[in-house]
């Protein structure tokens, strides 16, 4: 019984953690006197904000260095209301789909190379949830990746089985 109450307990913890997310995008997007749809999903035990484009306004917010530090803007104002961690995810006009097939591409290029004879190929520091990505589709690809570096420079290596 008690993991049902803590599954219930996390359960609640997310839904707060994507109900302030969105009250804070909400927010910005007024301040910046821009328009879009936000919904609010829970995939892999966080909290998903998602925002629409329904009037092509939100090009400039889309790019993934804006979109990683409205995120992290957004957790901070999440860990303020809440007092706990977040780990939200943020999406803007499709922005993480967007990096996802970057992120496919780059895994690609790196097992061209050790299948041309490296042994092993890094990629390019990145953040947890985008290397997190990339474990997942090098595991697709039969290859194996482990993460190196400590802070930003963080990274993944991809090696053979």
């Amino acid at each position: 019984m008690s993991e049902t109450m803590n599954d219930i307990q996390s359960t609640d913890t997310i839904d707060r953690e994507g109900d302030a997310a969105a009250d804070y995008i909400e927010e910005f997007l007024d301040i910046c006197d821009l328009g879009g749809d936000i919904d609010i999903d829970v995939r892999n035990e966080r909290a998903y904000v998602s925002v629409s484009d329904p009037d092509g306004d939100l090009s400039r917010l889309a790019k993934p260095d804006v979109v990683n530090a409205l995120q992290e803007l957004t957790r901070l104002a999440v860990q303020s209301e809440t007092g706990e961690f977040s780990r939200v995810i943020l999406d803007i006009a499709g922005s993480r789909e967007a990096r996802q097939a970057e992120l496919a591409n780059l895994v690609d290029q790196a097992i061209s190379r050790i299948e041309g004879g490296s042994t092993e190929a890094d990629l390019p520091p990145m953040s947890s949830y985008e290397r997190k990505l990339v474990h997942d589709i090098v595991s697709e690809r039969g290859f194996v990746s482990e993460s190196h570096g400590e802070g930003r420079g963080r990274h993944t290596v991809i090696t053979r089985r």
